[in-house]
C-alpha cells in the first residue's frame, strides 16, 4: 500500500474526508519526519500538530483494527496489498473526485487553477520588475493571503522567459543552521548550488581570514553567477523566520542589500533578481542604509475587493449578482482570500447556506473552526501575544502596542496596522477571540480585588515613567523624551507619508541676562517662556521639551513648513510681548526686552534618511537666525 492509496481509501470510506492538514501530516510521517520538523516546515504550532497527529493514529487504529502509531505507521502499512474491493472503491472515488471542479482551499493554487484571482497591478509589476538587471522585489502579506500562489506564478513567468529560478524557503532550514552566520551562509549557498546542478566548491572559496560574508560574496560573484548564461530569479520565502535570530538577521539582511547594490557596479550581479517574501515588518534593529526592506519594489498583498469576491463566486458557479451577499461576507471576513474561498467551497458543495455560515462562523460548529483554533494556539504559544490581542479585541478604538508584539500579531494576520495602532483585521476574529480570550463576568467579579491592585500598580508605574520623562524645573518634556518621541514619530510618518516639523528655540543672550539680573530672575524667565510654549502648542500629539538650559524644542507631527513657521513666529512675538526687561547698558541687544531666536526644519520622513537629519537642519536654521541678528525665525528645508 502506498501513502496515496491510504489517503484515498480513508477519504472514500470515512463519513468526513481528511482535512488538508491531516493529509499533509500523513505524508510527512510516511517520510519519517519528526513532529518538530513538521512544525517548522509547515509553520504550525508544535502542540497543535501533535494533537492532530494523535487523532489520526486513533482513526487509523480503529479503521484497521490494530494499534497504529507514528513509529510503526509505514512499516505496518507499506507491505500490505489492497484487496480488489478496496482497489475498486479507490477507483470509483478517484473518478468522482476528478469529475469535480473543486479544489479544497489552503494549498497554493496551481498555475492552471481557475480559482486564482489576480490582484492588479501586483502580478504585472512583479513580471516587469524581474526583467530589470539586479532587481529586488519585496512581497509582504500575513499568513494565508496568497503569497505562495503568487510566487508560483512569478516563477512560472520567469521560466517562460528562460530564466533560471530557485525558491528557498527558510522554514526548511534546520535550527542548527541558524547557530551562526557562517553555517547559515553555507546552507544558503549549498542549496543554490544544488538547485543549479553545479559542483559544490564552497570550501575552495571560504576563507576564515576574510570572514563568512566576504567569502560568500566572492563565491557567488566568482563562481555561481559566472556559470549562468541567463538571469537567476532567487525567491527567498518566509524571510521573517530569520527575524527570530537577530544575530543572523543583522548580518544576512545587509548582505542582501549589498548584493543588490553591487549590480550598479559589477555586471555579473545584474544576473541576480531577488524576490523577498515575508509576513511582517522587520523588528530587528538595522540602520536604514543597511536594510533591504526600504529598497526595491515593495508590494503588500491586499484583501479581496467586492468585485474580486463576486468574480470568485462566479467561478464557484454561485449566483451572487445580489450585492447584499457580498457585503455581508465582506463585513465578516474583510476580504481575506483564504477565508472567502473556504466559504465559497462549502457554499458550492451546499454543505451550508450563507445565513447559517455567517451565524456559525465564529463558533466550534462553523467552517472556520480548525483555522481559528490554529490561530488561537499560535497566539497562546507566543509570550505576550494573548494579552496584547485581548487589548485590541476589547478596545473600540485602535490600540498602540509594543512594535515587536504588533508585528507578530500582524504576521499571523489577526490585526491590521492603522498608522502605529492596531485593529482586528476582520469581524470574524473579533467575535471568536472575544469569546476565547476575554474573561466572563464571573471571572471579572472573582478577580476584582486583584484587578484593583494591578490597576494601582499600573498607575504608579505610569507616574514613575511620567516623572522620568519630565524636566523637573519647567514641567515640560525633557531631552531624553524629546529624542525618543522624535524617532517614534519619524517611523510612524514614514508609513503615512505625512509631514514632520521641528522647532528649536534659544533665549537670546540668556547667560548675560542670568548673570546681570540674577539666577532668580533667570529662573522666572525660563518658567514664563515655558508657559508661553505650553499655551501656543496645544495639540495632544505635539511635544514641547526643554532641550538645554536656555533652549527649548518642539515636535509638530502632521505639520508642514508653513504651519511650523507660523507657530514659531507666534512664540517669538508672545515672548517679546512679555516685556521682560534686559540690561539697557549692554550694546548689541536685538531689543530692550528679552527675545528668542527660532530655527525651523520640516520634511516628509523617508526610509533613506533619519530623524537626526531633521534635527541637524533645525540647528542650522537656529544658528543662522542668531547670526543674522537674533529675535527672528529662520527656516531650513530638509
Amino acid at each position: 500500500m502506498t501513502i496515496y492509496e491510504l489517503v484515498q481509501l480513508l477519504n472514500a470510506t470515512q463519513k468526513k474526508p481528511l482535512t488538508p492538514l491531516q493529509e499533509w501530516v500523513l505524508h510527512q510521517a510516511w517520510e519519517g519526519k519528526t513532529y518538530s520538523r513538521m512544525a517548522a516546515e509547515g509553520n504550525y504550532v508544535d502542540e497543535y500538530l501533535r494533537k492532530t497527529a494523535s487523532e489520526l493514529w486513533a482513526l487509523l487504529s480503529e479503521f484497521l483494527g490494530e494499534t497504529i502509531t507514528k513509529y510503526n505507521f509505514r512499516a505496518t502499512l507499506e507491505p500490505r496489498k489492497l484487496p480488489k474491493a478496496q482497489q475498486q472503491l479507490i477507483r470509483d472515488f478517484s473518478y468522482s473526485s476528478n469529475s469535480s471542479p473543486l479544489e479544497f482551499p489552503g494549498a497554493p493554487l496551481a498555475i492552471n487553477s481557475k480559482f486564482y484571482i489576480p490582484r492588479p497591478p501586483i502580478e504585472e509589476l512583479i513580471y516587469e520588475e524581474i526583467t530589470k538587471p539586479g532587481s529586488l522585489v519585496r512581497i509582504k502579506a500575513p499568513r494565508k493571503m496568497g503569497k505562495s500562489s503568487l510566487v508560483l506564478r512569478v516563477v512560472a513567468h520567469a521560466d517562460s522567459l528562460n530564466y533560471r529560478t530557485i525558491n528557498i524557503d527558510f522554514r526548511q532550514a534546520d535550527r542548527a543552521f541558524f547557530a551562526n552566520i557562517d553555517k547559515f551562509l553555507r546552507w544558503v549557498s549549498a542549496n543554490v548550488c544544488r538547485e543549479l546542478e553545479l559542483e559544490s566548491r564552497i570550501d575552495n572559496y571560504w576563507d576564515e581570514e576574510i570572514g563568512s560574508k566576504v567569502s560568500c560574496t566572492v563565491y557567488w560573484q566568482s563562481y555561481l553567477l559566472q556559470q549562468l548564461q541567463t538571469p537567476l530569479v532567487l525567491v527567498l520565502n518566509e524571510v521573517n523566520r530569520i527575524f527570530d535570530y537577530p544575530e543572523i538577521a543583522q548580518e544576512f539582511l545587509p548582505l542582501l542589500r549589498y548584493w543588490h547594490e553591487q549590480a550598479k557596479y559589477i555586471e555579473v550581479w545584474q544576473k541576480l533578481r531577488l524576490v523577498v517574501v515575508y509576513s511582517t515588518e522587520i523588528y530587528v534593529p538595522l540602520k536604514l542604509n543597511q536594510s533591504p526592506f526600504n529598497i526595491g519594489l515593495p508590494l503588500k498583498l491586499p484583501p479581496f475587493t467586492a468585485e474580486q469576491v463576486q468574480e470568485l463566486a462566479q467561478r464557484y458557479n454561485l449566483d451572487w449578482t445580489d450585492n447584499l451577499k457580498t457585503k455581508r461576507l465582506l463585513a465578516l471576513l474583510g476580504g481575506h482570500p483564504y477565508l472567502v474561498q473556504l466559504a465559497f467551497y462549502h457554499l458550492h458543495r451546499q454543505d451550508v447556506g450563507l445565513k447559517e455560515l455567517l451565524q456559525q462562523a465564529a463558533t466550534e460548529s462553523g467552517i472556520y473552526e480548525e483555522y481559528l483554533r490554529y490561530s488561537l494556539a499560535t497566539v497562546q504559544a507566543e509570550p505576550g501575544l494573548e494579552g496584547a490581542l485581548q487589548q485590541v479585541i476589547r478596545s473600540e478604538e485602535p490600540v498602540k502596542l509594543d512594535p515587536v508584539i504588533a508585528y507578530k500579531l500582524e504576521s499571523i494576520g489577526l490585526v491590521n496596522m492603522d498608522g502605529d495602532r492596531l485593529v482586528p483585521s476582520c469581524e470574524l476574529y473579533r467575535l471568536y477571540f472575544s469569546r476565547k480570550l476575554l474573561p466572563s463576568q464571573a471571572e471579572i467579579a472573582t478577580n476584582d480585588s486583584l484587578t484593583q491592585n494591578f490597576t494601582q500598580l499600573e498607575r504608579e508605574n505610569l507616574e514613575l515613567r511620567r516623572l522620568r520623562d519630565i524636566d523637573d524645573f519647567t514641567k515640560l518634556a525633557n531631552r531624553r523624551y524629546f529624542e525618543q518621541y522624535l524617532e517614534e514619530q519619524w517611523q510612524n510618518l514614514v508609513l503615512t507619508r505625512s509631514p514632520l516639523s521641528v522647532i528649536l528655540c534659544d533665549i537670546d543672550f540668556f547667560k548675560i541676562y542670568n548673570k546681570t539680573q540674577g539666577s532668580e530672575a533667570g529662573d522666572n524667565c525660563l518658567r514664563q517662556i515655558a508657559e508661553v510654549m505650553r499655551q501656543l502648542v496645544r495639540r495632544s500629539y505635539d511635544v514641547v521639551a526643554r532641550y538645554q538650559e536656555d533652549e527649548f524644542a518642539i515636535i509638530l507631527p502632521n505639520a508642514n513648513a508653513n504651519i511650523a513657521c507660523e507657530v514659531a513666529e507666534r512664540i517669538r512675538e508672545k515672548v517679546k510681548s512679555l516685556a521682560i526687561s534686559h540690561d539697557p547698558k549692554i550694546d548689541g541687544l536685538p531689543a530692550p526686552v528679552l527675545t528668542v531666536s527660532l530655527g525651523v526644519a520640516s520634511t516628509i520622513p523617508d526610509h533613506n534618511i533619519n530623524s537626526d537629519n531633521l534635527l541637524r537642519k533645525a540647528k542650522e536654521a537656529l544658528s543662522l537666525a542668531k547670526t543674522l541678528g537674533r529675535n527672528q525665525v529662520n527656516f531650513q528645508e530638509l
